[in-house]
């Protein structure tokens, strides 16, 4: 099989949060998809090994910011290649409580989904989300950015806990 045919897969890149007891974390995605209009409904897939599932399950909520081509590699990388159990993820960034208490970032984001998780599948490494959007806005008119872009214009590497890792690629 030519694992290069998923590359060709369109994705943005996002950052999921959700949080427990005022403890919130959250970690660079690249699948997050629409399911439905009515009702509002987004799906989301998170590594099991990221504490962001453990709060997603514990709470039943998370929120997705989306990430702008402005996002420099500085602010994504503490998401995308930090363990939440050994920082604070949220502790240098601008951000705001949603509806649902739990934070999503106002600096290098076009826009934000607050979600109730309504159903969850297991699939092998990760947690498929499904989520009835409760709230959601517009931050700026920003361009979003795409997966292919965090590679091919930010140089960005693909994380051994992400959705789209091929192991042994370079």
């Amino acid at each position: 099989m030519n694992f290069e045919a998923l590359h060709k897969l369109n994705y943005g890149l996002y950052i999921v949060s959700s949080g427990k007891d005022n403890n919130y974390n959250g970690c660079i995605v690249n699948t997050v998809f629409q399911i439905t209009s009515d009702p509002a409904t987004i799906a989301v897939s998170v590594n099991k090994k990221n504490l962001t599932n453990k709060f997603m399950v514990d709470s039943g909520k998370f929120t997705v910011s989306i990430l702008t081509e402005s996002a420099p590699m500085t602010f994504i990388g503490p998401f995308g290649f930090r363990c939440g159990s050994e920082i604070d993820k949220f502790e240098n960034v601008k951000y705001n409580k949603g509806k649902n208490s739990i934070p999503y970032l106002t600096e290098h984001v076009c826009g934000f989904i607050e979600a109730d998780i309504v159903n969850s599948v297991d699939v092998g490494t990760h947690t498929l989300f499904i989520g009835q959007i409760t709230n959601m806005d517009v931050i700026s008119v920003d361009k979003p950015m795409t997966y292919a872009y965090y590679h091919e214009v930010k140089k960005g590497k693909t994380p051994e806990k992400a959705a789209t890792f091929i192991k042994g690629e370079k």
